[in-house]
């Protein structure tokens, strides 16, 4: 039975629109990073728990994460440049803040040719006194993830570094600082990569003093160990960001003292988490600002 003319038409444009969104779901395709059970030791819930926190997402934030993931978004083939970058949104690590400081980061970072990786590492907080650890868990293990699978996702494996926000932040300078901790048992080939990032960014870094805390002093925290090897990084905070700003001034300190490549820029006016949205305030040129360090660093070179 042949169908009318208008009916075809309307079939046909929903046949494209399926297409279109089959190819948008694998441009921007979401993994998860462990292939089986989460490292020993992880913290679990009841299925209760996992309900009563889930049910605190919204549009704005992830509340609940128990299987860390990465959502892929592949630079342009006609604009990449080989170089690539986890995002690590913030959130206190007991939420994501997952558009604001995820997915508009990535699609920015896709702009200028770097393909770009969005964490969703484990929150709520699990480990009172160590609520960074199942989050490094997750960074560690994407970047070795990604490392190893480098020639798929047509990156140089040599320039794969971090980004975050706020306490995300914290994991990307985590990420740079303690890469030679081993924080979890080997589980496949993947794990015999490096997790050192090559470069990190973290912006309006929360956590970095002791205890993690970033509001009663200014001193940096043990974890924050900086040496000769640590990547080259940039970083942008404010002012009026309670003490971070301080103690971002305190790690650029370090890595100079350790010769390594940084640039740090403190504004007056902005607070915290504005991520790369536009405002009336100076700190938003800091994406710009990145954009020029990351050439300057030869990151954007294209091979």
């Amino acid at each position: 039975m042949r169908l009318p003319h208008s009916v075809s038409l309307i079939m046909f444009a929903i046949l494209c629109s399926c297409l279109a969104n089959s190819r948008a779901n694998a441009e921007h395709r979401e993994f998860e990073i462990w292939p089986g059970e989460l490292p020993e030791g992880s913290v679990t819930y009841s299925p209760e728990q996992k309900l009563e926190l889930s049910a605190k997402t919204t549009d704005e934030r992830i509340a609940f994460v128990e299987r860390p993931t990465l959502t892929a978004y592949p630079a342009d083939p006609e604009n990449a440049t080989g170089c690539a970058v986890v995002i690590c949104p913030g959130g206190g690590y007991n939420i994501l803040a997952w558009p604001k400081e995820g997915l508009e980061v990535a699609e920015w970072f896709n702009s200028i040719g770097v393909t770009a990786f969005v964490l969703k590492y484990r929150v709520p907080r699990r480990i009172p006194d160590k609520i960074h650890w199942e989050p490094m868990q997750d960074v560690q293990r994407a970047i070795r993830l990604i490392r190893h699978q480098a020639e798929q996702w047509r990156i140089d494996p040599n320039r794969i570094g971090t980004l975050g926000f706020s306490a995300g932040g914290h994991l990307t300078v985590m990420s740079g600082v303690q890469y030679e901790t081993k924080c979890y048992v080997p589980v496949d080939e993947a794990d015999e990569q490096s997790c050192r990032p090559d470069f990190m960014c973290p912006i309006y870094c929360a956590y970095l003093g002791d205890d993690y805390d970033d509001k009663a002093n200014s001193e940096l925290g043990d974890l924050v160990t900086v040496t000769d090897e640590t990547p080259p990084t940039f970083l942008a905070v404010t002012w009026d960001d309670a003490l971070r700003g301080a103690q971002s001034a305190l790690l650029f300190v370090r890595l100079k003292e350790h010769n390594v490549p940084a640039e740090l820029h403190v504004f007056t006016k902005g607070g915290h988490g504005y991520g790369l949205r536009p405002s009336e305030n100076a700190v938003s040129q800091w994406p710009s600002l990145l954009h020029s360090w990351m050439s300057a660093q030869g990151l954007l070179d294209r091979s």
